[in-house]
């Protein structure tokens, strides 16, 4: 008996292979990209089966960190048969726009008419334009970095490489941040060149990093090449930053993000310094607490942010060291607010953090609210352009800071009248008293006559 139930089994494992064999995959040809970058890319396929095709689906997206398997689909036209031309246009301009340099994947779901499904192989693609010649350097280290531009001499880009490759060092040591995959830095001819490059950006930005990709864009002309290199190690550590920090648990507040992507540079410039310095002298320092949400978008609070951020994170670091610091940055990336991460890690919240750094540089002690201000949400802070080539921090023009419309002192209101004056009030009341009277008189009169009458008939 058990020996006709293996022959059963034998012959029923034979029947499926053939089966199999009987019905092949789906052939797929002309499978392809077309880009129209910035705006758009379509993809394009012609699918085969020995049957109808009832169903195909495009299944596509970018290689980026997730917290998640993403994968976007599309539902292509397409008239049923044996034979299948399939066309679907992704528009950047209502997805969002993807960064240049950015891995653009896809692969074909085909059913036919049997219900068997077939998942062509995967593809990729790079999201660039074709209008530049792109060349490649990366000064010996392509496994932490690779420039690319298209614009400048050989010189010019080993220059930039290099100040990347600094910058990762500096960042490995001083930070203990780490590039742990390839980052692609993308230099643009200019500034203008570059917003021409990706949707949606505002017209003062200068250049971008986007740590799930691993990518930093920027505009540098020979001519900004001293403002280009301290940008490209700002950038770069945001992108190292990002990948420490990377979770769907929490965020990094903006004052700890910018100040470990100024102090990547060096010291302040002068010009930033001096702000600084006059900040401190005349108490107008920015709460620590306000610069954990986006930046003022007003030039000169936007500056003071900027080199208070640096401050700030050059407090912790050359006080407490930098193991605390990544301590720091790995308890916020497991979830914990930056109050807690703070205790967790030194021993004080964020209030706690700005007595001490304030104590330090010999600035007055916080003004302590009567009642907590709600904070904004982060918002992302890009590269500024440069101006003339030279640092943004030295273009600055010193320009008051804007204040609350509202005065300090309430404005003393005109009384409103609610009622006539005392005076009419009083004649009104007078002539009411009358009348009232001599209504009274009247009737009164009326009453006396009437009983006069009566009396005289009774008589």
């Amino acid at each position: 008996m058990r020996k006709i139930i293996l022959i059963l089994l034998l012959i029923f494992s034979l029947l499926k292979v053939t089966t199999a064999r009987a019905s092949p995959l789906a052939i797929v040809t002309n499978n392809e990209i077309m880009l129209e970058f910035p705006e758009t890319a379509t993809f394009r396929a012609t699918l085969t089966e020995d049957i109808n095709i009832t169903s195909v689906v495009l299944e596509y997206g970018n290689e980026q960190q997730t917290c998640g398997k993403v994968i976007a689909k599309a539902f292509p036209q397409f008239t049923p048969g044996k034979t299948v031309n399939a066309e679907w246009t992704w528009e950047m301009r209502q997805s969002g726009s993807l960064p240049p340099g950015a891995t653009l994947w896809w692969r074909w779901r085909v059913t036919d008419a049997n219900g068997k499904e077939t998942v062509s192989e995967t593809r990729t693609a790079t999201w660039l334009d074709d209008l530049h010649r792109w060349k490649t350097t990366n000064n010996g280290d392509s496994q932490r970095v690779r420039l690319h531009w298209y614009e400048g001499d050989q010189i010019f880009a080993d220059d930039l490489a290099n100040a990347a490759y600094n910058g990762l060092q500096f960042n490995e040591t001083q930070s203990g941040l780490k590039a742990d995959a390839p980052i692609d830095i993308y230099i643009y001819a200019s500034t203008d060149e570059l917003k021409e490059a990706i949707l949606y950006e505002p017209s003062w930005t200068g250049g971008q990093a986007f740590p799930d990709q691993d990518i930093v864009i920027l505009g540098i002309s020979e001519a900004d090449l001293d403002w280009g290199r301290d940008a490209i190690v700002h950038e770069l550590t945001h992108v190292l930053v990002g990948h420490l920090t990377f979770s769907c648990l929490g965020d990094v507040p903006t004052w700890l993000d910018e100040g470990l992507a100024v102090y990547s540079e060096g010291e302040l410039d002068p010009p930033s310094q001096g702000q600084l310095e006059d900040a401190i002298r005349d108490d107008t320092l920015l709460s620590l607490r306000s610069l954990s949400g986006g930046f003022s978008e007003v030039s000169d609070k936007a500056y003071l942010s900027y080199s208070q951020s640096y401050s700030i994170t050059k407090f912790l670091i050359e006080t407490y060291g930098q193991e605390k610091m990544t301590a720091l940055l790995l308890a916020l990336r497991d979830g914990k607010t930056i109050d807690d991460a703070l205790l967790q890690t030194y021993g004080f919240d964020i209030e706690g953090l700005e007595d001490a750094w304030r104590q330090s540089i010999g600035a007055q002690p916080r003004s302590v609210p009567a009642q907590p201000t709600a904070q904004p949400t982060p918002t992302f802070v890009p590269t500024i352009i440069p101006v003339s080539g030279a640092p943004l921090a030295q273009q600055s023009t010193p320009t008051a800071i804007p204040t609350s419309s509202f005065d300090s002192t309430p404005a003393t209101e005109k009384p409103v009248r609610t009622a006539p004056p005392l005076g009419l009030s009083l004649i009104l009341f007078g002539v009411c008293c009358t009348m009232l009277l001599l209504i009274g008189v009247l009737i009164l009169g009326v009453v006396v006559s009437h009983r006069n009458r009566t009396g005289g008939k009774n008589g």
